[in-house]
């Protein structure tokens, strides 16, 4: 590898307005870069290290390998014969696999991901988020990147210091990096042929509270989600210090570097690849994001009411695509001997919840009113009870029988990546279970 000479950083400054996000709506050219033009994030590693191994296992690094949605997603690519939900269904490869998807291969979910050269396979990594400058549209991958030459002339790398001097490659300041722009092309998706918003993840936390008009209380999706670390959940409902160290093995320390661990709810997939710390940090981060309390002042006629806040997420509980994440109550009254009098929300043998159960998710249909359980059919939106951040739910429970001295009344808010519903339909070994992930409970004891 060749050492760049050390030059003074760039600045590259972007600035959201009301007309340049109206303007980034209008469609562009798409990119295409050679493979060649891209760095490995070995090599990153080789001088941010520790941040490499942050990143490394996590759901960025993980989402093209990700066995949970390359079998889900095939399966539901399966027997389509519309074009639009053709087109649909192909297009994930444009967020879960940028780096293939902008150097040619794959185009679509159903070309050959064995095939994938080994930097694409790396998901979304280094030399994609920091060679991004601007953004076409908020969502399916809008970002506009320039990349370097590949390891011989990597080019400028963007960040948010404005006083980097690295040796390797040139830095430049970017505000883009600084705020939740960067991350809303990927985490907003519409369907590409009939425009149903499928996930709303930016565009949830952009109406949101968190979104202040004062930048000095406003909360980035990075003022969360690279803030967390082991023993720092670093929601909306805790403390967000910050992380004193050096970006670089060689650098000096500085008061804040960003973490690069992604977490989100995902406390399954980076454990079956060997990773221990990431799952148990997005349990603590969904341990974090509610709060939850009983209401039994009509109970004598057999009448329980449960109250979900969402007091810690940026963002809709659950977010991501709607009709995929679970969050849903489980309601118990037991007897002094265990015994379950009345349960709701309670998984099956098969790990099927009741069609009963008060579930937070988002509905899809296919244009008459009917609802389907595949995205790529989703011409409509025919419900969304999910809980906007810093907003509160009631629902009340018929328990059909008035508790009795000594009895336990108990109510969990569960959450779980994804219906165990679908995962049964996919053919083959068997997925799942996904771990099912107790968010809050509380419990009156009569």
């Amino acid at each position: 590898m060749i050492r760049k000479p050390l030059v003074a950083a760039l600045t590259l400054s972007v600035i959201w307005t009301a007309g340049m996000a109206a303007a980034a709506e209008k469609a562009a050219p798409e990119q295409t870069f050679g493979v060649n033009r891209f760095i490995s994030p070995d090599t990153c590693g080789g001088c941010h290290s520790e941040i490499q191994s942050q990143w490394a296992n996590s759901m960025h690094n993980l989402s093209h390998k990700d066995p949970v949605y390359n079998r889900v997603a095939a399966f539901l690519r399966q027997g389509l014969t519309d074009a639009g939900e053709i087109q649909e269904a192909e297009s994930c490869v444009k967020c879960h696999t940028p780096v293939g998807y902008v150097t040619g291969f794959p185009k679509k979910l159903s070309d050959d991901l064995s095939a994938v050269p080994e930097i694409a396979v790396q998901g979304i990594q280094c030399d994609l988020c920091h060679t991004a400058v601007d953004v076409t549209k908020m969502y399916n991958n809008g970002l506009v990147l320039s990349p370097g030459q590949g390891e011989d002339d990597p080019g400028v790398k963007y960040g948010p210091f404005d006083d980097s001097e690295p040796d390797f490659h040139e830095a430049a300041y970017s505000k883009l990096h600084t705020e939740s722009g960067i991350c809303g092309p990927c985490h907003n998706v519409k369907h590409v042929a009939f425009g149903t918003d499928l996930e709303t993840t930016y565009t949830e936390w952009e109406k949101s509270p968190y979104n202040d008009a004062d930048p000095e209380k406003r909360v980035n999706c990075q003022g969360c989600h690279m803030r967390q670390r082991p023993g720092v959940p670093a929601t909306g409902s805790t403390e967000r210090p910050d992380n004193p160290g050096a970006a670089t093995d060689y650098s000096d320390e500085r008061p804040h570097i960003f973490t690069h661990y992604f977490v989100g709810g995902n406390s399954g997939v980076p454990g079956d690849f060997g990773d221990v710390e990431k799952p148990a940090m997005a349990q603590e981060r969904l341990k974090h994001a509610a709060e939850l309390a009983l209401d039994v002042s009509g109970i004598a006629g057999g009448k329980a009411g449960v109250t979900v806040t969402n007091s810690g997420a940026g963002h809709c509980l659950p977010t991501g695509v709607g009709d995929l994440r679970q969050v849903w109550i489980e309601l118990t009254l037991t007897g002094a001997d265990g015994k379950i009098l009345y349960g709701s929300g309670i998984p099956g043998p098969d790990g099927v919840l009741p069609e009963d159960t008060v579930i937070f998710n988002t509905v899809f249909g296919d244009g008459h009113g009917k609802a389907v359980p595949n995205l790529a059919k989703a011409r409509e939106i025919l419900s969304d009870s999910r809980i906007k951040p810093k907003e509160t739910a009631v629902r009340t429970f018929d328990l059909g029988i008035s508790p009795e001295r000594g009895q336990t009344l108990r109510a969990r808010l569960l959450y779980r990546g994804m219906p165990q519903k679908i995962l049964n339909m996919v053919p083959g070994e068997k997925l799942g279970p996904l771990p099912v992930v107790e968010m809050a409970r509380v419990s009156h004891i009569f």
